[in-house]
């Protein structure tokens, strides 16, 4: 078997891969759509993210694979695999070959998505990938917009950024904050009706539709609100359809898409391969440090005198 990176004389053959593609990465398929479409090719052009595609070959058979990785993310993405027949046989090479190409790019984990009930999700398995939640995309309904609304959302700045830390740090559980980070630089919509925040959301633009992932408490006071807000056409998404993710970790928030009209999609496993490990540095504190300067160690006994 060998396993290499994509060169040019493999072009002539995306037509056929791209007929047969896996999606590991759903946000990408439903923004650009098809990982191997004009559109998404184009996206891929970006100068903040590095993108990779190897391809594994063994008796005839082949397999492609791709990953990418964002600037201001610590956590690659395998983004397709393609054709689905070779999964079985080829995915493990591969994705061993992806992941040493993610950590030469400096990244802690490599991510991948999948329905639960489909046989890749074994694959994974085998491949060192282990499942850290689950998720379902809700497509929200298309709502008319309200004469004079103007719409619960805005766009986050600077003011906004130690409130949007402090709802992650309380939503996101601590065991997954290392692989679900924040952006490093302000982004996203904020939800602020009272002046208190009340929900924030990061999104994936798209020409095929906009991609939310919400982080909203459970005590949160407008919801239904804020989410018919965004099927509204927050940001001007009106011409594009618009996917909610749920993580496990806000499974409440499904109740209110489905009230709501939303369409359900497939449930899928959330997987991670690791590829570093965090090693806690044990440092002295100062303080303690002057104060042990002070103490002296008693002068060693020698001999105990008894009537002295």
């Amino acid at each position: 078997m060998t396993v290499r990176s994509l060169d040019f004389l493999d072009l002539p053959l995306l037509p056929r891969y791209r007929r047969d593609v896996l999606s590991l990465d759903s946000s990408r398929v439903l923004t650009p759509g098809n990982p191997l479409g004009a559109a998404a090719l184009l996206s891929y052009l970006k100068p903040r993210r590095n993108i990779y595609t190897g391809i594994a070959s063994d008796d005839g058979h082949s397999l492609m694979g791709q990953i990418s990785l964002d600037e201001a993310e610590t956590s690659a993405r395998v983004t397709f695999v393609t054709p689905r027949e070779n999964v079985q046989e080829l995915a493990p090479a591969l994705l061993d070959h992806l992941t040493q190409q993610a950590g030469e790019w400096g990244a802690f984990h490599l991510l991948a998505e999948v329905d639960e009930d489909s046989p890749v999700f074994r694959t994974l398995r085998r491949s060192g990938f282990t499942m850290y939640a689950w998720q379902r995309a809700w497509k929200l309904p298309v709502l008319e917009p309200i004469d004079g609304d103007p719409g619960l959302w805005r766009q986050a700045d600077e003011l906004d950024w130690p409130s949007i830390q402090s709802l992650y740090s309380q939503i996101i559980p601590s065991l997954l904050q290392p692989v679900e980070s924040l952006p490093k630089q302000v982004s996203g919509l904020v939800c602020r009706p009272e002046g208190s925040l009340q929900a924030y959301i990061s999104f994936k633009n798209g020409p095929a539709g906009v991609w939310v992932q919400p982080l909203i408490p459970p005590d949160s006071t407008c919801v239904s609100e804020q989410m018919a807000g965004l099927a509204r056409g927050a940001a001007g998404w009106q011409s594009r359809n618009v996917y909610v993710c749920v993580r496990s970790y806000q499974a409440w928030l499904e109740t209110v898409l489905e009230d709501l009209g939303a369409e359900c999609g497939p449930r899928q496993a959330v997987m991670v391969r690791r590829l570093a490990k965090t090693i806690k540095d044990l440092q002295s504190v100062p303080v303690m440090d002057k104060a042990l300067a002070k103490v002296k160690p008693a002068a060693p006994i020698s001999r105990i005198q008894n009537g002295k």
